[in-house]
């Protein structure tokens, strides 16, 4: 263990390791991670959490188990567990409700800090309220580092090296598809959907969701590709090497943390020479079966947004799925199937002869693959000198060793360049 780790009582604790994605995240670090760590989880039940270990220790008996440590979402409480860790894994949402806590936490006693949410909104307004005060306790804080945002980040990342490796040039536009998703959400990703206007004004979704919104530099050159009426009316288009494509659930939420990206990778002074170019554009797009199948996505997520801001729709659709702390039965979650595709293209004068490929996929389960990122997360920033100061980050700051690290565990990444 790194000498650095020492200070302090543990290495690495679960917040919320007895909720659905918790538990997986602690299955995974019980079984991937250092048989020496020095971890404990964290929560409000001493009986669940209990619970917790004794499946840990069923899972790998020969290796340190977890301690517990009982915590509500109280800030003197998480200050005080906060001060024990290296590193916090939150996994505690809705996060628009709960999530503060922890976050601020972290950010004031210079722990470093991962979390599972999806919500761009939280993540807005968690970086204006602590990004200077991370900066000032030297702590790493990397929100949305699951299933919702790793995948798309990683990818652009992969494909902006490849580009700059082969072509010596940087980064023009880049699309990301979600290729195939079989699977069914938990209860705390319904609550989180369901209850973002409970946490946030309609005037702060729209403004996180504005263009380059969280990215620390403006972008004063974005492209803004244009589509034609008819595709706008279906949400169809056809992308080239990665065929028909419609419009994506996670689209706008990924998009936010890739803008980011974007902007980070120009003002870091490690991460400079990855900057992925001043025209840079991205876009995500969802592949349907067919045509048709295209058309109701497009529109089911009309109908889904439409849930959300209507009260009486929004009570009725809940009873249909998971309560928060619940989800899909684990064995037949282990069937869940999840890739994502992305193309990107050079930004040279001239033809363009070459663009670069990448996928990346994943089969078992959702929630068990976000417990994976955040763990394998947290498994970088404890094993590799990232050479990042404190602040507010993104998944692919993390970098190629978080990709290895993720392929090692599961999570498949292959790139490549392949003819325009």
């Amino acid at each position: 263990m790194p000498s650095r780790r020492r200070n302090r009582q543990y290495d690495l604790v679960v917040f919320g390791a007895t909720g659905y994605t918790g538990k997986f995240t602690t299955e995974h670090i019980a079984t991937h991670l250092p048989t020496d760590l020095k971890w404990a989880v964290a929560g409000r039940s001493q009986e669940k959490l209990s619970q917790v270990v004794a499946k840990c220790k069923s899972l790998n008996p020969d290796r340190r188990q977890p301690e517990i440590e009982v915590c509500n979402l109280d800030h003197a409480e998480l200050d005080a567990l906060a001060r024990k860790t290296f590193i916090l894994i939150s996994t505690v949402g809705p996060f628009g409700k709960h999530g503060e806590y922890a976050f601020k936490a972290c950010a004031e006693n210079g722990t470093h800090y991962v979390d599972s949410t999806g919500e761009v909104p939280y993540v807005a307004k968690m970086i204006k309220k602590y990004e200077a005060t991370a900066k000032a306790s030297g702590a790493m804080m990397f929100p949305q580092n699951a299933v919702e945002s790793v995948p798309s980040d990683l990818l652009t990342w992969s494909l902006a090296s490849a580009i700059r490796s082969n072509l010596n040039a940087p980064v023009a536009d880049v699309t990301v598809s979600l290729h195939k998703l079989d699977a069914a959400p938990s209860g705390g990703t319904v609550a989180s959907a369901f209850g973002l206007l409970d946490h946030f004004t309609a005037k702060e979704i729209r403004a996180s969701h504005v263009p380059f919104a969280l990215s620390p530099v403006p972008n004063p050159n974005p492209r803004h590709r244009p589509r034609s009426l008819l595709s706008r009316l279906t949400g169809l288009v056809t992308v080239p090497t990665l065929g028909l494509q419609t419009s994506s659930i996670a689209g706008r939420t990924d998009t936010a943390i890739v803008e980011r990206t974007w902007g980070l990778l120009q003002t870091i002074p490690r991460t400079k020479d990855q900057f992925y170019g001043p025209n840079f554009s991205y876009r995500e797009y969802a592949r349907p079966r067919n045509w048709f199948h295209g058309i109701l996505l497009h529109y089911g997520l009309t109908l889904l947004m439409l849930i959300v801001i209507t009260p009486p729709l929004k009570a009725l659709a809940r009873r249909f799925f998971h309560q928060p702390g619940e989800g899909p039965d684990a064995e037949l979650a282990k069937k869940d199937e999840i890739e994502f595709r992305g193309v990107a293209e050079p930004d040279v004068e001239g033809p363009v002869r070459e663009r670069a490929f990448s996928r990346c996929w994943y089969q078992g389960s959702m929630y068990y693959l976000s417990g994976l990122m955040v763990a394998q997360a947290a498994s970088t920033i404890l094993e590799e000198d990232l050479g990042l100061g404190g602040g507010v980050y993104t998944p692919a700051c993390l970098g190629q060793a978080y990709i290895d690290r993720l392929d090692a565990a599961g999570f498949h990444f292959e790139t490549k360049m392949v003819p325009a």
